[in-house]
């Protein structure tokens, strides 16, 4: 896969994903809301396929681009040098960090159908939302691996959406499609397959600082793709933004 992948964000989950990225040969341009040369230390980690830049400019370079910002901040991400592209929606709605969106509160709209209404020349595919950070770094595994874990995807473009599992699959991770942007609740927060089923379970009485610790040091448990689709089909549709992970 020679290909560049943008990433508009580049915390947790668009850090873990440029280090997946850069390892399995792609080109990586990062951009967060700081300006680029707040990536200066991570773009040294990652080398010389990585360079830093503004969204827009990660947005026009990008063959895939990832928006892993807060769901508050959506309409800031930069629809004109989105437009044709297909856009990887790693974003959750948390009212408590996000405030309330009435749309989303009365299950109008999923989170994903929001960011796609902002980006209407883009095409949305919701992906990468439904793990943690270090699982989804740690985890990751080559085709064919027993213990390879899968991930769920949505959008309402079917060529975006297979050019999406084809990342996954680059990136380590089998893909499930679990249909339209209309079903991407299914995958978000407070839902089966959210975070839980890819950590084992965590031993009782930790300190702060024990729990920090066993976060990081813990290994993933694999989540097949049988299992992917088991927990998103038989999933019921609960308040929008569900109950936040505690992740450290």
């Amino acid at each position: 896969m020679n290909q560049t992948l943008g990433l508009i964000g580049s915390g947790m989950i668009g850090g873990a994903l440029a280090r997946l990225a850069v390892a399995a040969g792609l080109d990586v341009v990062l951009s967060n809301s700081s300006g680029p040369e707040a990536l200066s230390g991570l773009v040294a980690e990652l080398g010389e396929h990585a360079r830093a830049a503004t969204p827009a400019e990660a947005a026009r370079a990008g063959d895939l681009v990832v928006a892993t910002i807060p769901l508050r901040a959506y309409e800031q991400l930069p629809a004109a040098a989105l437009a044709g592209k297909t856009v990887i929606d790693t974003m959750n709605y948390y009212p408590e960090r996000d405030g309330r969106f009435a749309e989303l509160d009365a299950g109008t709209l999923t989170s994903s159908a929001l960011v796609r209404r902002h980006l209407a020349d883009s095409h949305v595919v919701k992906a990468f939302n439904n793990i943690d950070f270090r699982r989804l770094l740690t985890s990751a595994r080559p085709s064919g691996a027993p213990d390879r874990s899968a991930l769920p995807l949505a959008g309402d473009d079917a060529a975006a959406k297979a050019r999406t599992a084809r990342l996954l699959d680059v990136l380590g991770y089998d893909a499930v499609d679990i249909g339209a942007l209309a079903d991407s609740w299914r995958s978000e927060p407070g839902t089966p397959v959210y975070v839980q089923p890819y950590m084992a379970a965590r031993p009782e009485g930790l300190s702060q600082e024990e729990t920090q610790r066993w976060f990081f040091d813990t290994p993933g448990v694999p989540v097949p793709a049988d299992r992917v689709r088991e927990l998103t089909t038989t999933a019921v549709r609960g308040p929008a933004g569900g109950a936040r992970a505690a992740l450290a």
